[in-house]
C-alpha cells in the first residue's frame, strides 16, 4: 500500500508554489515595467536640462553682449548674479576672444548622498559656451559666455521618482500576487486538500465505505466531476476487491482440500500438522505421523488407466476416513499415490505398529473397479514425535525418506525413522574403520592441479589434492570422506602424510630444474595440533627445499575455535617463510579484522562464485569484491574452478593475478603433470611467436 504523508512540506504546497511563481512573475513584469518609466522619466529629465540651460542663454545672451561690446563689467557681473538666481547653476563666465574675463561667478557643487549613483546617469556637470554677436553686425564676435549646470537636483529628483516608482512596483506586485493566492487557495487549493484528508480516511480494504463529498460551490466544476469519478473508481475498487476476496478464499479452499479424495491437502496437513505439534507439547504427548506410498501405482495407471487410478485413490481415501475418526487421527494426501496418517495419542512404538499394519491391510483390500479386481500393497515410513524431530516439515520429511527407503529393500511393509538411518551410521563407522587403514594400504595418491599466472600465462604451482580409491567400493569422494576424517581424528595422520608427499614432490621437481611451489590443504583439526609447526618445519628441513615452495591453505573456519593461537601458529610458519592462503574465502565469515591479523599472501575465490560468473550477477559482484579487497589489501588473488574462456578473459581483465581450473587442466598425477607444463609452456611460446 503507498503511504501519503501526514503533512506537506511548505515548499511542496501547491498555493505556495503557485505564489512563488505568480509574486516571481509579478515582480519580474513589474520590475521591467518600472525600469522602462525610469529610463523614460531620466530621458525626458536630460531633456528638460537642456532646454533650461538654452532658455537661460537665450534670456541672459542680449546682456552679456552689450556688457562685452562696452566693456562693462558692472553689467556684466549683474548677468553673471542674475544667473545664479538658477538653482542649478554652479559657474558662469562673460569672456574677451582673447580668452581675458569681464565677470565671472562660481559656487561649489552639491553634495548629496545619491549623487555617485545619479552622476552615473547624467553626469556631473554640463557646460554651455556661447558665441556673444550683435545683431548689427552677426559675423563679427566679440566674445563668450559660458554657464555650469549641476544636474545634481533634478537628478536627485529623478531617483526620488524612481525610487517610488519601483517601490510601488513591488507592492503592485505583492498584492497581486497575495490576491491571486487567496483566491487559488480558496477556489482551489483549499477543495484540493480537503478531498486529500478524504481520501487519506479510506479503507483500502474496503474503499466503497467512506467516500468523498464534494466541496461546496463546485458541484458542476472540473473539482466536482473529479470527485464523482473518484468515488465511482472506489466503488469499481471495492466490487473488483470484493470478488477477488470470494475467488482468493475459492482458491484457499480447494488448495486445502485435494479435489479427487476430498483430504486435506499438504498444504494444508502442514499446517493442520503444527497445530497437532503445538497442543502435543502442551499435553506432553507423543504421536506418530505415517506416509503411505501405494507400491508401484505408476503400472496401475498405465495398464488400467488414469481413471481406474483416481477411483482406487479415492477408495483407499473413503477406507482410511472410515477407520481413523477425526478425534484420535488427522488425515491428507500428499500427492500422487501418497497418503499421510497421524495419530495423535501414541503409547508406545508398538501402538504405531499396529496402527501401520491397519493401513498396510486397508490398503491391501482388494478394489473392485469394473471388470478389474486390483490388489494393491503398499509401504509405510513411521516418524515419532519428538524423538524424530519437533518441527512439522522436519517431521513429514523423516517419514517421507524412510518410506523411500523402505521401498528400495521391499514391499508390503513399515519402517521406523531411526531404523532408516542405521545404515548410514554403520556406513559412517565403516569408513572411520577403512581411513584408519588406507594410509597402510596405499590406497592414497596426491594428484596436483595446476595454478596459472594470468598474466604471464605460466604454470607458477600447484594444489595438491588427496584421492582415495578403496579398494570394494573405488573412487570415494573428497567431499564424502574428509569430513569423517576430520571428526574421527585421522586427518591428522592423512594431513601428515600428503605435506610428507607434497614437500617431496616439490624437493623431486626442484632437482629437474622445475621450481614450481605446492600448495596443501591444512584443516582445522591439524591447526590445533600443539606440534603443527614442528611437523611442518621437519618435513621442510628434511628434503631441503625453500620454504618459500610451500604454501599452506586455511579456510576461514579453521581459525575461529581458537583465533589467539591459530594466528600465533600461522605467524611462526610465515617468519619460517611458508606462504599462508585463505581457502574459500567468501563462503565463511569474511571478516576483515581476521585478515588484518592473519599473516596471508593470497585469497583463493570460492569456485562456486567463479562457476556462475557473467550469468549470476550477485557471484560476479561476490567475485569482484574479492579481487578489489586483495588489491586494496596488497594480497594475491587466486580463482579456482575456471572452467571457460570466458571466466578466464574477465577474471584477467579484473586484475586476478592467479587461476586453476578444468579450463587449464585437471588434477593431475606428477608425471602427467609434468608433461603439461612442458606442452602449455611451449604452447605460450608458440602463440607469441
Amino acid at each position: 500500500m503507498i503511504r501519503t504523508r501526514k503533512t506537506l512540506e511548505a515548499e511542496n504546497h501547491l498555493g505556495f508554489r503557485i505564489l512563488g511563481w505568480v509574486l516571481a512573475v509579478a515582480l519580474i513584469a513589474g520590475l521591467a515595467l518600472s525600469t522602462v518609466q525610469v529610463v523614460l522619466d531620466a530621458q525626458r529629465v536630460s531633456s528638460e536640462l537642456e532646454r533650461q540651460a538654452e532658455e537661460t542663454l537665450a534670456m541672459v545672451y542680449d546682456a552679456a553682449t552689450q556688457a562685452v561690446f562696452s566693456i562693462d563689467e558692472t553689467l556684466g557681473q549683474q548677468v553673471v548674479d542674475g544667473l545664479f538666481a538658477l538653482e542649478a547653476i554652479n559657474f558662469a563666465r562673460i569672456s574677451h576672444l582673447d580668452g581675458s574675463e569681464l565677470s565671472s561667478r562660481q559656487r561649489t557643487p552639491s553634495h548629496l548622498d545619491f549623487r555617485p549613483i545619479t552622476d552615473l546617469i547624467f553626469g556631473k556637470v554640463w557646460v554651455y559656451r556661447e558665441v556673444l554677436k550683435r545683431n548689427e553686425n552677426p559675423n563679427e564676435p566679440y566674445g563668450f559666455i559660458e554657464i555650469h549646470l549641476d544636474t545634481a537636483h533634478d537628478a536627485n529628483t529623478w531617483l526620488m521618482r524612481a525610487l517610488t516608482t519601483f517601490i510601488s512596483g513591488i507592492v503592485i506586485a505583492l498584492i497581486l500576487g497575495l490576491t491571486l493566492f487567496i483566491l487559488f487557495n480558496w477556489l482551489l487549493a483549499g477543495p484540493l486538500l480537503r478531498i486529500v484528508h478524504a481520501l487519506k480516511k479510506v479503507n483500502p480494504d474496503y474503499p466503497d465505505e467512506h467516500l468523498l463529498s464534494v466541496p461546496k460551490g463546485h458541484e458542476k466544476n472540473e473539482l466536482g466531476l473529479w470527485v464523482n469519478a473518484t468515488n465511482n473508481l472506489l466503488v469499481a475498487i471495492a466490487e473488483s476487491q470484493q470478488k477477488y476476496r470470494e475467488a482468493e478464499d475459492r482458491v484457499s479452499e480447494l488448495a486445502r482440500i485435494d479435489t479427487l479424495t476430498g483430504l486435506p491437502s499438504r498444504d494444508a496437513f502442514l499446517e493442520d500438522l503444527q497445530q497437532i505439534i503445538e497442543a502435543s507439547k502442551a499435553r506432553g504427548n507423543a504421536f506418530s505421523l505415517m506416509v503411505c506410498g501405494i507400491d508401484d501405482f505408476k503400472s496401475v495407471n498405465e495398464q488400467c488407466g488414469f481413471r481406474t487410478g483416481d477411483l482406487i485413490l479415492k477408495t483407499v481415501a473413503n477406507r482410511l476416513t472410515a477407520n481413523f475418526t477425526a478425534d484420535r487421527f488427522a488425515l491428507a494426501r500428499l500427492g500422487s499415490d501418497q497418503f499421510v496418517v497421524v495419530e495423535k495419542k501414541l503409547c508406545d512404538n508398538f501402538h504405531a505398529a499396529e496402527t501401520a499394519e491397519k493401513i498396510l491391510a486397508i490398503v491391501g483390500t482388494p478394489v473392485e473397479a469394473g471388470s478389474h479386481r486390483i490388489s494393491l500393497t503398499s509401504t509405510l515410513g513411521i516418524s515419532i514425535f519428538p524423538n524424530d524431530a519437533c518441527e512439522a516439515d522436519r517431521l513429514l520429511q523423516s517419514a517421507e525418506q524412510t518410506m523411500a527407503l523402505a521401498k528400495q529393500n521391499s514391499h508390503t511393509r513399515f519402517q521406523f525413522y531411526v531404523a532408516s538411518i542405521d545404515q548410514e551410521i554403520r556406513d559412517r563407522k565403516q569408513m572411520e574403520k577403512d581411513l584408519a587403514q588406507a594410509i597402510k594400504n596405499r590406497e592414497f595418491h596426491i594428484v596436483y592441479q595446476p595454478q596459472i599466472n594470468l598474466e604471464t600465462k605460466r604454470v607458477i604451482g600447484a594444489e595438491a589434492l588427496l584421492r582415495w580409491v578403496h579398494p570394494e567400493h573405488g573412487f570415494v569422494p573428497p567431499d564424502k570422506f574428509i569430513p569423517i576424517a576430520e571428526t574421527s581424528g585421522h586427518i591428522v595422520n592423512i594431513g601428515k602424510w600428503v605435506l610428507e608427499q607434497a614437500c617431496k614432490q616439490v624437493a623431486e621437481w626442484a632437482a629437474s630444474g622445475s621450481h614450481l611451489r605446492i600448495a596443501v590443504n591444512l584443516s582445522a583439526v591439524q591447526l590445533r595440533q600443539d606440534s603443527i609447526v614442528e611437523d611442518i618445519l621437519a618435513r621442510i628441513a628434511e628434503y631441503q627445499i625453500p620454504p618459500g615452495r610451500l604454501e599452506l591453505e586455511i579456510t576461514e573456519t579453521s581459525f575461529m575455535t581458537n583465533i589467539t593461537d591459530a594466528v600465533a601458529k600461522l605467524h611462526q610458519l610465515h617468519r619460517a617463510g611458508i606462504s599462508i592462503a585463505v581457502d574459500d574465502f567468501g563462503t565463511g565469515y569474511s571478516s576483515l579484522t581476521y585478515l588484518k591479523k592473519m599473516p596471508v599472501q593470497h585469497l583463493k575465490i570460492d569456485k562456486q562464485f567463479i562457476q556462475d560468473l557473467l550469468v549470476n550477477e550477485e557471484d560476479t559482484r561476490i567475485a569482484n569484491t574479492i579481487i578489489d579487497l586483495g588489491r586494496s589489501l596488497n594480497l594475491t588473488v587466486i580463482a579456482e574452478g575456471v572452467e571457460t574462456e570466458e571466466q578466464e578473459h574477465y577474471l584477467t581483465q579484473r586484475g586476478c593475478k592467479l587461476a586453476q581450473g578444468y579450463f587449464f587442466s585437471k588434477p593431475l598425477l606428477p608425471n602427467d603433470f609434468e608433461k603439461f607444463v612442458k606442452t602449455f609452456h611451449a604452447n605460450i611460446v608458440e602463440n607469441n611467436a
